[in-house]
């Protein structure tokens, strides 16, 4: 009834990843490109009526002694309700684990285990019982319902915006009061190139910086662009400080030619318009600090996001600000601006990635200003292939990733 193949073709594999309600960026057969320190490999079933009803990018990570370990990231893509598909798809993908030497196979499919706004947590999971059963039967072992980010590969919890046509009505009042603040800063949203990587991977080191993480380099980000192309979306938020401070000046001159011919008696209007002279006297200081410490540049970016399109969702991947411009509140101007630039061109979720279980991280605080939903998926399968070696393999996996963690801390 079923056919399993090894290298299947990348558009064919991407076509049908796009297609399927479990399609994720990290299962797109470019993501191979970026893991360049893994091979791969694509491998899928085909029905009696040669149609791909499974398919797989499957990292392969080479260990000491001729071992490996492979890794499915948020696939395989397949009906998991389908008893004998699955089956059928872990029994052949251990056939060819076997002759890779691999010790297990690392998974992490796309299942929804609940879907629910930030700001209204619930436990009514759905009823995975039947994928979780196909997959046992599948000699599938269950890691679980992890809660924090640094115990799985990929986060359990992700914040996704789903596409609204009333997204901007819908935003908290704060939201709106910020992204108000952010115009009034002649913030602007500009969609670049290659040409916006320097601006982009300046403010994401000082991002990286002000947080004590690590995330990426310029090189990385060029990498990613050349892999993806055309669904790259790179936005950067620029302050014309040049042009900011020609309106200022002649906001205040106007002010102050309104101001020199109002009457004594006309109180109301005198205290509003010293009110707006005061105002505008701060935002020309402002700039003109600005002015004194960039002296070499009109416009400057000040904030920047990197996203990748894959099939129905925009997966925002890198963000960062630069915090000397924080009261300008560039980054909720940004992410609003780009969830309708995505929207825009018929995209219908925007993924502004993981967050921690309980939500109480920093992460979950910020993004909850966007109103998404809280997608929580079925978690982390391991399939063992080396039984002898794969509780020593699983355990010392367990240990280095604990380590991980505690470096990044």
């Amino acid at each position: 009834m079923y056919k399993f193949v090894v290298g299947i073709d990348e558009k064919e594999h991407d076509n049908f990843v796009k297609g399927h309600e479990l399609c994720n960026l990290l299962q797109s057969a470019n993501w191979a490109k970026v893991k360049d320190n893994w091979d791969h490999e694509i491998v899928g079933v085909y029905d009696e009526n040669n149609q791909l009803v499974a398919s797989s990018l499957v990292l392969i990570k080479h260990l000491p002694f001729s071992l490996t370990m492979m890794y499915t990231p948020r696939g395989p893509i397949m009906d998991y309700k389908n008893k004998e598909l699955v089956q059928f798809f872990m029994s052949e993908l251990k056939k060819f684990a076997k002759k890779q030497h691999c010790l297990f196979i690392k998974m992490d499919p796309g299942i929804h285990y609940n879907d629910y706004p930030i700001n209204e947590p619930n436990n009514d999971h759905y009823d995975v019982s039947v994928e979780l059963d196909n997959l046992k039967v599948a000699g599938c072992i269950h890691q679980g319902y992890a809660e924090t980010i640094a115990e799985v590969i990929q986060p359990r919890h992700q914040a996704n915006v789903y596409y609204d046509e009333n997204l901007l009505d819908n935003l908290p009042k704060h939201t709106k009061r910020l992204m108000k603040d952010a115009i009034k800063h002649n913030v602007e949203f500009k969609v670049v190139g290659k040409e916006g990587l320097k601006d982009f991977s300046n403010v994401v080191a000082l991002t990286e910086e002000r947080k004590q993480v690590n995330l990426r380099n310029a090189e990385y980000f060029e990498h990613l662009m050349d892999i993806y192309g055309d669904d790259c979306l790179l936005v950067l938020g620029e302050v014309d400080v040049k042009k900011s401070l020609d309106e200022l000046y002649e906001r205040k001159k106007a002010n102050d030619e309104e101001l020199k011919n109002t009457d004594a008696n006309s109180r109301k209007k005198l205290t509003r318009l010293n009110d707006i002279d005061k105002s505008l006297q701060k935002s020309i200081k402002e700039f003109e600090e600005i002015q004194k410490e960039y002296p070499d540049k009109d416009k400057i970016c000040i904030a920047g996001i990197l996203s990748i399109a894959y099939g129905d969702t925009l997966e925002m991947l890198y963000a960062g600000m630069n915090d000397r411009f924080k009261k300008f509140m560039p980054q909720y101007y940004l992410y609003v601006k780009t969830f309708e630039y995505a929207f825009d061109h018929g995209l219908k979720f925007a993924n502004m990635g993981g967050v921690e279980g309980d939500l109480k991280d920093g992460l979950s605080k910020f993004k909850s200003n966007f109103n998404p939903m809280i997608n929580e998926f079925i978690g982390e399968f391991d399939l063992p292939i080396n039984k002898p070696l794969y509780k020593l393999a699983s355990t010392a996996y367990k240990i280095r990733k604990k380590r991980h963690a505690e470096v990044k801390e």
